[in-house]
């Protein structure tokens, strides 16, 4: 976690506006990005609605990622 309160880079956070888990990838502007489990395109949220996953959704956001990596082409 920062000083700001935001989880820190490559963990898991929630976006409080919709409940949508994702990994947090950087910042833009005042905003946090982060990437949905297994991969996609990065959202945008305000840092005051990111929220550190629990591990139930870190937990199921890791077997997302596990089973979009051994996807066949």
């Amino acid at each position: 976690m920062t000083t700001d309160g935001v989880p820190a880079l490559g963990t898991y956070a929630v976006d409080g506006r919709n409940g949508r888990v994702g990994r947090v990838m950087g910042r833009v502007g005042t905003y946090v990005q982060l990437r949905p489990p297994g991969g996609g395109q990065e959202w945008d949220c305000p840092p005051g609605d990111v929220q550190p996953a629990s591990m139930g959704e870190v937990l199921r956001a890791r077997v997302r990622e596990v089973n979009a990596e051994g996807r066949l082409p």
